[in-house]
């Protein structure tokens, strides 16, 4: 900010100055060349009456010599009555006699002919009463032309002709004085603006300093330091400022402290609750297995009881166990024990083992492991619980239709994609479908049993891994749950082999999953009913 500040100010105070320093020197100049010109038209004016009253008293009619004498005191006469010894002069041959002299000058060698333009000389012979003038360039003796202006006009030699008059007068000192005027224009707009520049820095510094230190001490605290605060000097706006953070920050503070100790509360309280009912559940799981052992010998109803005690016993342990599961991510207690694993050899594994159940439901898995070596270090406990959750899943809820299990890898990472076509998920669901004991449609009766923490201990155990659980779905065309898993503990996994997201539709009621090494499922879709699923 402080850089910004000064570059802008440096450079529109450049600007403006640049500007000021052009403007007063093009109106300085003006005024100098104006000036100069109105005293060399009334310097002309004056010196050409004087010497046309003397020449007016001379009587020199028909001797030559008496004529070229009253020249020579023509062209003195106007020397000394101007400020100038550049003179020029021309007998007009329309109004002149041939005693008339020819051409005069003062400094052939500086001011000759040459310089004038056909321009000046018809004017001033055509127009008798009036000054005319034009600007030049001067030689000097040195070799260097200087602006000079001259100015023209007639004077008559009585009985012997009309002349064309010119003087010039050099301007060499309004190019002095206009130099000098530039040079002390650009000197001081140069010093203006390292001052401006350093009086922006200066209170640049003043005001940006609180705001940097207030920026660096809000960084602290959104990293975690929940300590740090402003120093308060003061009682401007900016220590105003301060005392409004360090209040905030003591107010924050206070609330996440309260929030974490709530927070490790009822952790502890879910983690004691559960190791507590274990003991009695224990005993209810053996009283009901008993019970489920005899149910032969019931009567239909003490039987169908006796089987729904055991199922719901069941159940009750599998939310024990999860709770706990849950508690440990909570506390940060889990512990990985890895293994290299072939992901292909385990997938293939899991799928022959719930292929029976798959069939149960009226659905049928189709594997496909991957080509190259997909060895991976993981737990094999916590992946095949995250696959045996994705699989079952599909089960539940791909409405009796294929469930396509895919294993592919690249150089970095191993994926394996589980894609149902059931019922899908809205977009909103999606987001939640990884929250605790969230499902898309309570009312939905499961027949697969579940806890609602399935996929949030999935998703725990994934990212535990360092690799990325992705979910993509669509009402009416099925869902499809990537699991990405790197190859080596503790490293990247770049981009994942399979996308979650299916290509799409090729033809009606068709849709293809292609994994990056360009292998394809082509899957048909069939038509369902356009009611949403949920999962856990």
């Amino acid at each position: 900010m402080r850089f910004r500040t000064v570059l802008i100010t440096t450079l529109t105070t450049a600007l403006a100055i640049a500007v000021a320093a052009v403007w007063a020197a093009l109106a300085i100049q003006t005024d100098l060349f104006e000036a100069r010109r109105g005293q060399a038209l009334e310097d002309t004016n004056r010196a050409v009456a004087l010497t046309q009253m003397r020449v007016n008293e001379a009587d020199v009619a028909g001797d030559r010599a008496a004529i070229q004498a009253l020249t020579n005191d023509m062209l003195d006469d106007l020397a000394t009555t101007s400020s100038t010894q550049l003179i020029l002069g021309f007998p007009i041959e329309a109004q002149s006699t041939a005693d008339a002299p020819s051409a005069f000058s003062s400094r052939p060698d500086l001011f000759s002919a040459a310089l004038l333009s056909d321009g000046l000389r018809e004017q001033v012979t055509i127009v008798p009463e009036s000054q005319w003038w034009q600007s030049i360039g001067l030689p000097t003796e040195s070799g260097v032309d200087v602006p000079a202006i001259v100015v023209g006009q007639q004077l008559e030699m009585p009985d012997v002709g009309v002349f064309e008059i010119y003087l010039a007068y050099p301007m060499t000192d309004v190019a002095e004085t206009l130099a000098f005027v530039q040079f002390t224009l650009w000197v001081m707009g140069i010093a203006l603006i390292v001052l401006v520049v350093g009086v922006v820095w200066i209170v640049m510094r003043f005001v940006s300093t609180p705001i940097v230190d207030v920026a660096k001490t809000s960084a602290r605290f959104a990293a975690g330091d929940l300590s740090a605060r402003l120093d308060v000097h003061g009682e401007d706006e900016l220590a105003t400022l301060a005392r409004s953070f360090n209040q905030m920050a003591d107010s924050i503070e206070s609330q996440i402290r309260e929030l974490a100790e709530l927070s490790r509360v009822q952790q502890r309280f879910v983690s004691d609750v559960s190791h507590e009912l274990r003991t009695p559940l224990t005993t209810i799981r053996l009283a009901a297995g008993m019970l489920y052992d005899e149910r032969e010998n019931f009567n239909p109803v003490a039987a169908r009881s006796a089987e729904l005690l055991h199922e719901q016993v069941s159940r009750f342990e599998e939310l024990l166990v999860d709770l706990l599961e849950i508690s440990r991510y909570d506390a940060g207690s889990v512990q990985l024990e890895r293994e290299q694993v072939s992901l292909s050899a385990l997938t293939g594994a899991l799928t022959e083992d719930m292929a029976a159940l798959a069939t149960r439901h009226g659905g049928e898995l189709r594997f496909r492991g991957d080509d190259g070596p997909d060895f991976v270090d993981i737990d094999p406990r916590r992946v095949r619980r995250i696959l045996r959750n994705l699989i079952g899943n599909a089960i539940e809820h791909g409405e009796h239709q294929p469930i396509d299990i895919t294993v592919a890898s690249n150089e970095s990472a191993v994926a394996v994609g589980v894609r149902d076509y059931g019922l899908g998920m809205e977009p909103g669901h999606v987001e939640r479908v990884f929250d605790r004991f969230w499902r898309g449609d309570p009312s939905r009766q499961r027949t697969l049993g579940g806890t609602g923490l399935g996929l949030s201990i999935a998703l725990g155990d994934a990212t535990l891994h360092g690799g990325t659980l992705e979910v993509w779905s669509h009402i009416g065309v099925g869902t499809h749950f990537v699991l990405t898993l790197p190859r080596r503990a503790h490293e990247e996994i770049g981009a994942s082999p399979i996308s979650v997201e299916p290509i799409a539709q090729l033809e009606e009621g068709a849709f293809r999953t292609r994994t990056e090494n360009d292998t394809e499922t082509l899957v048909i879709r069939h038509e369902k009913p356009q009611q949403e699923e949920g999962r856990s």
